[in-house]
């Protein structure tokens, strides 16, 4: 039998575990993420494979993580992105001041928007910090495009936490608003045709009888079905260890609406500068991607660590990527760390890619999108952080924990090219 004094002493031995349990998260913690984009070419898909890819993106993004209790936290996380393209004001290029052309932005509506995303996460781990759910649902909007997004996650630590599975799964529900070239809306079902508004303004020169192929899309909508594998085991007290594996499905309108095509088969039509559309993109309505990837970190000594990526994805497109990146974070002093970076990408054609020009009007899939073509590209990075554990800089009532800056150029070898300023305030509630 059990003395009374034994059972007081278990009670008190239980809630003392619970009373000092470690809570997932201390404190609110809010972090501020922003970034400036920019990137030319010279392949752009709105008009058909030739013509300006520049663009310019500036987002705003605000994280904010908020302890419910010991083991629940909510994530909230609101952001928009505002950009200006030289490439997407061609969709209608012939509503500016001068003459039409593929490497000119026109003044257009269509060359500028703003993207708004908002996403709420809710997470809980158990007393003992091995088993960690999450869900999530998302918004994100601009103006030809809406989504809805739902999710989940689980993961599961063992091996006194050296080792971690994890599963999730995602599903996105997208719908487009359809917005066409200007030069094909009067080829629609219902329209003038030639007779239109546009081309009694306007003269066609080389092919004057332009006919073009188009009809509008009969569905706009688009599913997205995910499904992601994880393993992560650390393999000595300096090198830890992951792979992943990632499964896609997507479903609908994967065709871009506004991106043009341009046969080899049908003669060539102008307004000024601007070869007409002969039809716009037309790809499958179902797509299945697979990515297997794994990563190596090994910590060298107390200023030096590596970090190594693989990854090899392919999809029923034909579509077949390596990727490979390492990055050397170098940690000056206890607050400071740099990180240089180097990365690695190439992949093959889809089945559907060609050029401008060189698609033919009898098969029934097409694109000159050159984001689906065979290509390389190589992105050099390098990043600073700046780390106080204390947060004694202040914002109000929130101490500054964190600051990283990054920059990154990308150069493919087609002409395409970007680079990319990044910059992350983590803030945490005194």
């Amino acid at each position: 039998m059990t003395s009374p004094l034994l059972m007081v002493s278990q009670e008190q031995t239980k809630d003392s575990t619970q009373v000092y349990k470690k809570r997932v998260l201390e404190t609110t913690e809010i972090d501020f993420l922003s970034s400036y984009y920019s990137q030319d070419g010279d392949n752009a898909a709105v008009s058909g494979g030739i013509g300006t890819e520049e663009l310019t993106d500036v987002t705003a993004t605000f994280v904010v993580s908020i302890p419910m209790n010991d083991d629940d936290v909510l994530t909230i996380d609101a952001g928009v992105s505002a950009y200006t393209s030289a490439s997407s004001s061609n969709i209608g290029p012939f509503d500016g001041s001068g003459p039409a052309d593929p490497f000119v932005a026109s003044s257009g509506a269509s060359g500028s928007d703003l993207w708004a995303n908002l996403t709420g996460a809710y997470s809980h781990s158990s007393d003992d910090r091995n088993d960690i759910w999450s869900a999530k649902v998302s918004v994100s909007s601009e103006y030809d495009y809406f989504s809805l997004g739902f999710g989940g996650s689980y993961t599961k630590l063992f091996n006194e936490k050296n080792t971690e599975v994890s599963v999730n799964a995602n599903i996105y529900v997208d719908t487009w608003n359809a917005i066409y070239p200007t030069e094909l809306r009067p080829f629609a079902e219902g329209g003038s045709g030639l007779n239109s508004q546009l081309f009694n303004q306007n003269t066609i020169t080389g092919n004057t009888n332009y006919n073009p192929m188009f009809s509008e899309f009969e569905s706009e909508g688009r599913n997205s079905y995910s499904l992601g594998l994880g393993f992560s085991q650390i393999l000595h007290k300096n090198v830890q260890g992951s792979l992943a594996l990632d499964l896609i499905q997507q479903q609908g309108l994967l065709s871009t609406p506004f991106q043009r095509v341009y046969f080899a088969d049908v003669a060539d039509s102008f307004i000024d500068n601007f070869q007409l559309a002969d039809a716009v993109e037309q790809l499958p309505d179902t797509r299945f991607k697979v990515a297997i990837g794994g990563r190596l970190n090994w910590y060298l000594n107390e200023r030096l660590t590596l970090r190594t990526y693989y990854r090899y994805y392919f999809d029923d497109w034909g579509i077949n990527s390596h990727t490979a990146s390492i990055e050397v974070p170098v940690k000056l002093s206890d607050k400071f760390t740099v990180y240089p970076s180097y990365r690695f990408y190439n992949q093959t054609a889809a089945d559907y890619f060609a050029p401008a020009n060189q698609n033919l009007s009898t098969a029934p899939f097409y694109t000159s999108d050159y984001d689906l073509s065979e290509y390389s590209a190589n992105q050099y990075g390098f990043g600073v952080s700046y780390t106080d554990i204390f947060a004694k800089a202040h914002l109000w009532s929130f101490g500054l924990k964190s600051i990283d800056l990054k920059f990154y150029q990308y150069d493919r070898d087609t002409t395409f090219n970007f680079r990319i300023i990044t910059a992350g305030f983590k803030f945490v509630m005194d």
